[in-house]
């Protein structure tokens, strides 16, 4: 795996991968950025978030369950020293489908968050308390 980041402009910066797809950073105005794309912590909460997603969704329509919609929302406290590292992380999957159980749901997302998503490992490998609820909307 490989990735570039070149400065845009100020402190936005575009990363691109291999094969041509972008991810734009950017900082506050009271560092130098101009607000104009998420921080590089933001991003990584939703890298964390995306790679769990993915997970759970995989899973569930292997087990033949319809996934409407998926929300993930994360809440996130970082330390107050420098490095500002994340020290805890709470993950709230809102599962929207006529056929899903909970349990299928609570499942899905024990088994990314143990053994699949490697975001997710990373954070708790930082010391990061990670931890997550599950709800069902039909």
């Amino acid at each position: 795996m490989k990735v570039t980041l070149k400065l845009d402009r100020k402190m936005r910066i575009i990363g691109s991968d291999n094969r041509g797809h972008q991810t734009i950073f950017d900082s506050y105005p009271s560092v130098g950025g101009e607000d104009t794309a998420s921080t590089p912590m933001e991003i990584l909460l939703q890298a964390m978030a995306a790679c769990s997603f993915m997970d759970v969704v995989s899973i569930l329509r292997k087990k033949r369950k319809t996934v409407t919609d998926l929300i993930i929302n994360v809440e996130a406290e970082r330390a107050e020293q420098h490095p500002k590292i994340f020290i805890k992380v709470h993950l709230l999957y809102e599962l929207i489908s006529p056929d899903a159980e909970l349990k299928d749901l609570e499942r899905a997302i024990e088994l990314s968050q143990q053994t699949y998503c490697g975001a997710s490992a990373m954070f708790k490998k930082s010391g990061c308390i990670v931890t997550w609820e599950a709800k069902i909307k039909q």
